[in-house]
């Protein structure tokens, strides 16, 4: 496709992003509007927009990538995000609420006390830091495999762009201005997919049926697997897996968390989460129809597919099989995925450091020092997997990322239901144990049973975490306890 045709589309997208900065700046640019938007920010936007964030750049190109292995197995485990939201409105949201601060991990601090507090607070930092970068390298590769290389532009200059973009519209009002260019970012995410199925829709139709008979035929729109129980693809494990990974990725995630602090009201937010969770289902089930479509396309043209499946999207999006509008909507759709998990990840990461680790909630100018430097670093990370060249190296960041939420799941579910309190000072060694044994018995599963944890390698972490917490605790009187949570505050 045309190089100048991409460029144009770029700069265009974000000179758009830019003047959704501009004019939603506001006359207050201090830390509350940066943290969480004055809590103005409309229900409905920050439910459309937290579609978009959810869905990075990875998710673009492996949702209809992983349709080859696992046909729709994978609804099995959006079907279980929905529920996990339904208890994020429910039990987490009123707990922020009263929390009345800008971070959520506030909460371990006055359950528990400062080591929890910082120790919650740290695992959300390493995971997300990580877990964005990953993302955006991601994104980056693709771009410059597919597009940038054939004007020998340089990696690194490809990612301090892209990164410095993201910067440029997310420093001065943050959260203010991010629920806006995310909801903008969604609809362009969104829009896209359409406009490719209905490019794929075209070169499909048969002589006689429809589409979705084609698909229906097919071999890839098995959506259940309850029969053989050692597979990772089983519905209880999928299912159950989907509530605790929507439960500590979006509800104990300061990223996701922060959108809906910056809502005025409660019941207002609940109806956000209600928003959001229902519309994952479709969302992820054009994802897979799409993944169908383009196996379906490579049959139907005798096309070989490239070994990675993650490359199955960019490979036929960006070539001449469909014609230049595909590959245009493809760049428009990575870019705005690219964006909308990015700029929320930035943000919330300047929120907890300046909040969390640093206690300096109001000091307008060390939150852009550490907005910047955290810039600075998400492209040296960047340029690290680079340096390694091994894209499966992504797979083994997100599998260390899954390890570092399930000290948080076992945190917040001990701080929610339980009520012995714990030994402060013991928390930072307990949460660090708890992935350390959950990756030996993992080795020792799949060695010595023949049998490989999948996501329900989440719930073993934070069940480990639970269990340790509750054998370290102490044993104190009622009005112990509440003299010691006052101490504590």
């Amino acid at each position: 496709m045309n190089e100048f045709l991409v460029l144009g589309l770029v700069l265009a997208y974000f000179g758009l992003l830019l003047l959704i900065s501009f004019f939603s700046k506001g006359s207050n640019q201090n830390n509350n509007a940066f943290f969480l938007g004055e809590r103005k920010s409309p229900w409905f936007v920050v439910a459309i927009g937290m579609v978009g964030a959810s869905l990075s750049g990875v998710t673009f190109v492996s949702v209809p990538g992983m349709v080859r292995e696992n046909s729709f197995l994978y609804m099995q485990t959006v079907f279980g995000f929905f529920f996990g939201y339904l208890i994020i409105a429910q039990v987490l949201l009123p707990v922020y609420y009263r929390l009345n601060a800008p971070s959520i991990y506030v909460y371990l601090k006055q359950r528990f006390g400062k080591y929890s507090y910082k120790t919650g607070a740290a695992f959300f930092l390493l995971s997300k830091t990580i877990g964005a970068a990953a993302r955006l390298y991601v994104v980056a590769i693709i771009l410059q495999v597919f597009i940038l290389d054939k004007w020998g532009l340089p990696f690194a200059l490809t990612s301090a762009l892209i990164i410095a973009m993201i910067w440029m519209y997310s420093s001065r009002n943050g959260i203010k201005t991010i629920v806006w260019t995310d909801m903008l970012q969604t609809i362009c995410l969104l829009t896209a997919l359409v406009l490719i199925i209905l490019q794929l829709s075209k070169s499909l139709q048969p002589e006689s049926g429809s589409v979705w008979g084609l698909m229906k035929a097919s071999p890839y729109m098995k959506m259940f697997e309850f029969e053989n129980w050692h597979s990772k693809q089983h519905f209880v494990k999928q299912f159950f897996s989907g509530i605790f990974i929507a439960l500590v990725m979006t509800g104990l995630d300061q990223d996701m968390m922060q959108k809906n602090l910056s809502i005025s009201k409660l019941h207002k937010a609940k109806r956000n989460i209600y928003t959001y969770g229902f519309a994952f289902i479709p969302v992820n089930f054009l994802f897979l129809s799409l993944g169908v479509m383009l196996l379906l396309f490579a049959q139907k043209n005798h096309l070989e597919l490239p070994l990675l499946s993650d490359d199955i999207l960019p490979v036929i999006a960006t070539g001449s099989f469909l014609g230049p509008a595909a590959g245009i909507f493809f760049v428009v759709g990575i870019i705005s995925a690219a964006f909308s998990s990015a700029d929320s990840a930035l943000t919330s990461l300047t929120t907890s450091f300046c909040v969390d680790m640093l206690d300096r909630k109001d000091d307008v100018r060390l939150r852009k020092r550490v907005h910047l430097l955290i810039s600075v670093f998400f492209l040296l990370i960047i340029l690290i997997f680079k340096a390694v060249n091994n894209r499966s190296l992504i797979d083994a960041i997100y599998v260390i990322a899954g390890y570092t939420y399930g000290p948080l799941l076992g945190l917040f579910a001990f701080g929610l239901f339980g009520k012995k309190p714990v030994r402060d000072k013991w928390v930072p060694y307990i949460a660090l144990s708890a992935p350390i044994l959950s990756a030996l018995f993992q080795y020792i599963s799949s060695r010595y049973w023949s049998y490989s944890l999948g996501y329900e390698l989440l719930m073993l972490n934070g069940g480990l975490t639970l269990l340790m917490l509750w054998l370290s605790g102490k044993t104190l009187r009622s009005d112990q306890h509440f003299s010691q949570a006052e101490n504590k505050d």
